[in-house]
């Protein structure tokens, strides 16, 4: 049930099951992709060095909150070595044996992309690291006193890791990459460039204050981008001429219930609970799940991160506290005593 309230929320990070179209809007070369500045003229520099080396491209770990652009730049990496890409996540290598399966099926050069890797299981990340370093991937066969090892060698490839909780990976992992990149939050201008370059691949009419519109409610996020882009296309098109410009959008996102920070419902509702049910806080995580009716998980993972980021919650020993900026942007009145610091309010 939590991951379907979360996949339905347009403005979840999280990919969405069948959102197949997306893949035609990703870009194919460095020269396409739109922003993480510092992270492509790097890779660029990297690409080029290999290339003229002839060697393929050194592993790769790429980390930062879902939605940035990992899968893509994965893709391009291949594109630009002239290599194939398989593409996989940590919780679908179960055994060694798949892992096994997934680098003796591949070719010299070629780039293996793992979403996810820090939900690698331990015994499966324990066969990597022979075949990161030495290119080689030892097995056991056999059980008892008759087991033996066998040493499979494996053509030189690149491993591309994503990971949206890089602390989670393992020290003697994260050491055999060898080019680490983090994707940074996307500005307002720079999504306004993407929902423009996706509004012209899908063939729909948009005006640059139109994409901007959009831009800034989409989280810092090309994927949540997209997603609004896809779904304000359909209003503009029943409700209006076709052409999504300022007014067309802000019609459409107010319709969709999403404000001009790219707050939805279920993350006013947070906030409203903690400041009219709860005096501003701090309440507990599970009293306010149970107050709302969702989630424990789904209220943390989902709706807390973009509300922290955007200064508006805070996080205490105690509980959660809504802040001074919660409740202006709510509409409501500061109470007297509000902390300047946080949302609770002082006791003198």
């Amino acid at each position: 049930m939590e991951d379907f309230e979360a996949a339905a929320r347009l403005v979840n990070p999280e990919v969405n099951q069948g959102e197949a179209e997306e893949l035609s809007l990703r870009p194919r070369t460095l020269a396409d992709y739109v922003g993480q500045e510092k992270v492509k003229e790097n890779l660029r520099i990297y690409l080029e060095a290999a290339k003229r080396r002839g060697e393929p491209m050194d592993h790769i770990l790429l980390y930062g909150p879902p939605g940035l652009g990992k899968t893509t730049l994965a893709g391009i990496v291949a594109q630009e070595m002239g290599v194939q890409i398989r593409i996989t996540s940590g919780p679908a290598i179960e055994k060694p044996g798949d892992l096994a399966a997934l680098l003796t099926n591949l070719q010299e050069g070629d780039v293996l992309f793992i979403d996810e890797i820090h939900r690698l299981s331990r015994q499966v990340e324990e066969v990597l690291y022979p075949a990161l370093e030495d290119y080689a991937l030892d097995i056991m066969i056999g059980k008892g006193p008759s087991a033996q090892s066998i040493r499979i060698n494996l053509p030189r490839f690149t491993l591309i890791g994503a990971t949206t909780r890089a602390g989670q990976l393992t020290g003697p992992l994260r050491d055999r990459f060898g080019v680490l990149l983090k994707l940074e939050l996307y500005s307002p201008a720079e999504l306004a460039r993407i929902v423009l370059r996706s509004a012209g691949i899908l063939s729909q009419p948009c005006t640059p204050e139109g994409a901007l519109e959009l831009a800034k409610c989409s989280r810092g996020t090309p994927r949540v981008a997209n997603r609004l882009l896809k779904r304000v296309r359909d209003f503009a098109e029943v409700l209006g001429d076709g052409t999504i410009d300022e007014q067309a959008a802000r019609v459409a996102l107010k319709r969709m219930d999403i404000d001009a920070l790219g707050l939805d419902e279920l993350d006013r509702s947070l906030l409203r609970a903690i400041i009219e049910l709860y005096n501003g806080g701090p309440v507990g995580l599970d009293t306010l799940a149970a107050a709302l009716g969702e989630e424990a998980v789904t209220l943390e993972d989902v709706c807390e991160p973009y509300l922290m980021q955007m200064g508006f919650l805070t996080r205490t020993p105690r509980g959660r506290c809504a802040t001074r900026l919660a409740w202006t942007h709510l509409g409501l009145e500061l109470p007297r005593g509000l902390d300047e610091a946080g949302g609770q309010q002082t006791l003198f």
